[in-house]
């Protein structure tokens, strides 16, 4: 029997669901029985009647099913972390929320919005603030609730999501420590100084390049890209609204994506090489994080829970759960 017998066998002893992020390897991706971006695993594993699940992907995101379905199992086989989700937690959020009210902000008129890509603690502050968590599917949606409240909205960790909302809705973005306290006082979207370092990768120059080399070329790219890319793009969009974007052009078109490399490649075998897809880089932007998790490792996290010696499973206090499900919650109810 071959690995990936091995690990069907176990999914049906265990009743398991394997999910799996976009970003995944192939192998992986592959074998999941759902794959999808940050906002349609969080809904497909909390909702699932699976009582384990098996999720490939990053801490935060098996975090996100464990704090929405407490009564779950979930095991990851890497305990992969986000860069981004790692510049910031607990003490950061606090030192950001005085350092506002040092500037004259009361806590009371600040609403905190967190990406996704934040731990499990960071959701739990903002949802004791009563503040929400977004993902880049539902981050217009969910600003724009935000806007409508009349705070002023301290949006993290991504200063690029966060300015591109700010700027799409017309609004005064700053970034902390980086922008003056009068830049900041005079703000509506403060946000704190994080980002994505695949995203990074991406820059005008990558776009020009491709603009003059194909005339009628779309660009297509992730609004964790720098204001500037995602200004001279012709369009943005979560991972799965990239997908379906160039999964809908002619043809004939030329498309150069700026995202995770996995996914570009995989947009190229699944349009059945159709479009020509280019990766909008010079060099080769796969999240190392995201690669991490191999056919071994879920084989393995799968047999240790069979064997009654789980490892590599998401457990959170109680008060966590409770504090962190209010502003996820609130984002499936404003979705």
């Amino acid at each position: 029997m071959d690995l990936k017998d091995k690990i069907k066998s176990l999914k049906i002893k265990l009743d398991a669901l394997i999910v799996a992020h976009y970003y995944q390897r192939d192998e992986v991706v592959e074998l999941a029985d759902f794959c999808g971006d940050s906002l349609e695993l969080a809904k497909k594993a909390s909702s699932a009647n699976n009582k384990l699940i098996v999720f490939c992907g990053v801490s935060f995101m098996g975090q996100s099913v464990k704090i929405l379905s407490p009564d779950k199992n979930v095991i990851m086989p890497r305990l992969a972390c986000c860069s981004m989700a790692r510049m910031i937690d607990s003490s950061y959020f606090d030192m950001n929320i005085k350092k506002l009210q040092s500037l004259g902000v009361k806590k009371e008129d600040i609403f905190p919005m967190t990406y996704i890509n934040s731990n499990a603690e960071v959701k739990a502050k903002v949802g004791a603030m009563g503040g929400v968590v977004c993902t880049s599917s539902n981050a217009k949606k969910i600003f724009d609730y935000a806007l409508s409240l009349n705070k002023k909205i301290f949006f993290m960790p991504d200063r690029c999501l966060g300015m591109n909302l700010a700027s799409d809705s017309g609004k005064k973005g700053s970034i902390l420590g980086i922008s003056s306290d009068d830049e900041i006082k005079n703000s509506d979207v403060i946000c704190y100084d994080g980002f994505c370092s695949i995203h990074q990768l991406f820059s005008v120059s990558d776009i020009e390049f491709y603009r003059e080399k194909y005339k009628d070329i779309v660009i297509v790219v992730h609004p964790e890209c720098d204001p500037s890319v995602v200004k001279a793009a012709d369009f943005a969009g979560s991972t799965s609204q990239i997908i379906s974007f160039v999964s809908n052009l002619d043809e004939d078109v030329k498309v150069a994506v700026g995202t995770e490399f996995n996914l570009v490649n995989r947009l190229t075998k699944k349009n059945g090489n159709k479009n020509d897809i280019f990766v909008l880089s010079s060099s080769k932007p796969e999240c190392p994080t995201m690669n991490e998790t191999s056919l071994q490792d879920v084989y393995d996290v799968m047999k240790a829970f069979d064997d009654g010696m789980p490892y590599n499973e998401i457990e959170l206090s109680n008060d966590c759960i409770e504090n962190a499900r209010k502003a996820l919650n609130k984002m499936l109810e404003l979705s």
